[in-house]
């Protein structure tokens, strides 16, 4: 069994994109029965709140969905759940290495260092400038590499 967790700032739009992709690849490969995924944010801002209604719309017109989706900050139980920790800027990444143990950095990942050539590259939040075809197009990049590095070295 593997958990993965996506991470974003407010967990209303990248990481829980993320998760719905995911989920979905996963679903497809026929592994919902050994791989858990789940999303969550660095900050409690958002908690509560349903996912941003760009994202929702991006998503939909994939034929995804987000329904039942809610906002949540990470608590230190995600870091004992998840084998594999995802962020998607490097302020996320800043924030997780803050709060997690030493054993649990090694857990923590940039999202886009696992595409050739885009070591160090963020997911930029569209909170900010409602990209999210562009969110879209970088977790449809990124996401199947972390299928196979699941599949591969966690399972």
């Amino acid at each position: 069994m593997a958990n993965v967790l996506f991470v974003c700032l407010g967990n209303i739009c990248r990481s829980q994109m993320a998760e719905t992709i995911f989920k979905k690849m996963v679903s497809d490969e026929n592994l919902s029965d050994v791989i858990e995924v789940d999303s969550a944010g660095t900050s409690s801002e958002e908690q509560g709140n349903p996912p941003h209604p760009g994202a929702v719309a991006e998503l939909q017109k994939r034929g995804l969905s987000m329904a039942g989706q809610v906002s949540r900050p990470i608590t230190n139980e995600d870091f004992d759940w998840a084998d594999l920790i995802i962020g998607m800027d490097n302020q996320n990444i800043f924030n997780l290495n803050r709060v997690a143990n030493s054993d649990d950095k090694a857990k923590i990942h940039l999202c886009l260092d696992i595409v050739n050539g885009k070591k160090g590259e963020e997911i930029q939040d569209p909170w900010y400038d409602h990209r999210f075809d562009r969110t879209y197009q970088q977790l449809s990049e990124s996401l199947p590499l972390w299928l196979d590095y699941v599949k591969n070295n966690l399972l």
